[in-house]
């Protein structure tokens, strides 16, 4: 593995451990070039799920792009890297056991305002309104209106 900082190729593992309910395996690294640390993952590669979007296209999926997705809601909210993680490991999880090969983006969208509804509101809304295309403030106080109640 190179490390990120010198791209040596000289480097020992520190730390292994299970994550992500042993779908994925952390490893702790330590250059021995310029003994920086750093982290590694690794995952099983499962077949590619296709996501089918709402216009008819199928693309593969993603977890980038959702994490993406996340980061934009959940910005500048008290919530963890290792949150976020956990919500697209359940995502993941979720889509694998309900499908083989392709999902619907609704299902994805739904199942992660499910989640982000019980991790942080307001990353909740601010989600729900890219995901269904809020078009005035209507729209944010009726998504809202549920969860002042």
């Amino acid at each position: 593995m190179r490390c990120p900082y010198c791209h040596e190729d000289n480097d020992r593992v520190i730390d292994t451990r299970a994550g992500d309910d042993g779908f994925m395996i952390r490893r702790r690294r330590h250059c021995l070039g310029c003994n920086k640390r750093f982290t590694t993952y690794e995952r099983i590669e499962t077949t590619t799920v296709r996501v089918v979007k709402r216009d008819g296209t199928r693309i593969p999926f993603d977890r980038n792009r959702l994490r993406e997705g996340l980061g934009r809601a959940c910005w500048k909210r008290p919530i963890s890297d290792a949150q976020i993680e956990t919500l697209i490991a359940n995502v993941e999880s979720e889509i694998e056991t309900n499908f083989d090969t392709e999902v619907e983006s609704r299902f994805i969208g739904e199942q992660v305002m499910r989640m982000l509804r019980e991790l942080d509101q307001v990353a909740y809304v601010r989600f729900a309104s890219v995901y269904r295309k809020f078009q005035d403030a209507r729209d944010f106080v009726n998504e809202a209106q549920p969860m002042v109640k």
